[in-house]
């Protein structure tokens, strides 16, 4: 397969084809809301300012209600009513840990639920969204893992997230307001459910909104894209996103690897590493971050943390150490804080940076899929409920 083809899936994403009625301005990009606008009608002259005018009221206000967009004249905004919607995710389930971390439960079209979670910390927040109803990659100790793959999300769905997540952090300014530089909401990591590379286009699309500097106005380094290993996608990445890199990558050899993330069957430790060496935006300004899931007894031990030393040299890395985040029925435990010291130790020692990720929102099960799956259970707990009710008043 040639380095620059797209790599794709068996898989859809919804709406197939122009829906009837409405159409849905979020998640369009500034040329495809243009073509839209021009085809409702818009004078082509006059387009691109619409473009403009409209953008600022639905990224940078938060604004959902044509009546609000004060310096388009009313006549326009009739039309626009008739003609177009401005829709996110519906909120299902949120939930609030106690130490602060929010975990959101929205639904998109179809009726399909996705996970969205946001961690405050000191000086930022950081939202980590999905791209993808379920996942294909079966990676054995990700609990979306466990849930087949539906569809891919499209680029709405997906800026659709973190307007969601403004809307309940209360983000959004007061058009003619003073400037505030504050951000509770300054950081984007697509580390949700799903796979970000098999949904390239619209991942894309839906970052380069959040980029626009007329809009949400976050730059590219405050954006991080985390992949499982999709090796032909990674320099497109950098050629069309410009974001910075984050690998799952979690073990030190291809027996191990190959168990804990299948896709190593298709691309191996040593192909995904050249592909990064390769990285156009692999610098030490911009360092590969390599994501390392601690797991008791299997990729823990001090000869992983010197393989793995081995493994990345020459590459400008980071290795952030995740504290395996357990989930019920998972077929791995935790490892112990000794263990996953003693394995920083040794990786900073040989001079790379070796944050132990801090557990957040364990309390409302905020790993990934976790929420997802429990409120399917409790659904079915209640359909049980009430279908035994029903039986007991026949």
């Amino acid at each position: 397969m040639s380095a620059s083809a797209p790599i794709t899936q068996d898989v859809h994403t919804i709406p197939r084809k122009l829906p009837e009625g409405p159409v849905n301005l979020v998640g369009l990009t500034r040329d495809a809301m243009r073509t839209a606008l021009i085809g409702a009608g818009t004078p082509e002259k006059q387009a691109k300012m619409r473009v403009g005018q409209i953008w600022q009221w639905i990224y940078q206000w938060g604004v959902r209600d044509f009546d609000a967009m004060t310096n388009l004249a009313k006549t326009y905004r009739a039309d626009l009513k008739e003609k177009f919607v401005i829709e996110v995710p519906e909120v299902v389930t949120r939930q609030v840990s106690d130490d602060g971390t929010r975990k959101y439960l929205v639904r998109i079209a179809g009726g399909h639920e996705v996970e969205v979670v946001y961690i405050p910390e000191e000086g930022r927040g950081t939202l980590c969204i999905s791209s993808q109803v379920g996942c294909t990659l079966t990676c054995s100790f990700c609990h979306t893992g466990t849930q087949k793959l539906v569809r891919n999300l499209t680029a709405g769905e997906i800026i659709g997230q973190v307007l969601v997540a403004r809307d309940d952090l209360g983000e959004w300014p007061e058009p003619g307001a003073p400037k505030d530089e504050t951000r509770l909401l300054s950081n984007i990591v697509l580390m949700g459910m799903g796979e970000p590379l098999y949904n390239f286009e619209n991942v894309r699309d839906a970052m380069k909104i959040a980029m626009d500097d007329q809009g949400i106005q976050l730059s590219r380094r405050r954006i991080t894209l985390s992949t499982s290993g999709v090796v032909p996608e990674i320099e497109r990445t950098a050629e069309e996103i410009g974001c910075q890199l984050a690998v799952s990558f979690h073990a030190t050899t291809d027996e191990v690897r190959d168990r804990l993330v299948p896709i190593n069957k298709r691309w191996n430790i040593e192909t995904l590493l050249a592909a990064l060496r390769a990285y156009p935006r692999g610098r030490n300004s911009e360092r590969i971050t390599f994501e390392y899931v601690m797991l008791n007894g299997v990729n823990d031990s001090d000869e992983d943390a010197r393989r793995l030393i081995r493994l990345i040299d020459g590459i400008p890395a980071k290795i952030n150490l995740i504290p395996f985040n357990e989930w019920p029925g998972a077929p791995y435990k935790r490892s112990s804080n000794n263990r996953i010291r003693a394995f920083a130790d040794i990786i900073y020692k040989a001079g790379y940076a070796s944050p132990i990720r801090t557990p957040r929102g364990e309390d409302i099960m905020a790993a990934c899929g976790q929420l997802k799956s429990a409120t399917e259970r409790a659904r079915k707990s209640r359909r049980q409920i009430e279908a035994d009710a029903g039986l007991a008043g026949e």
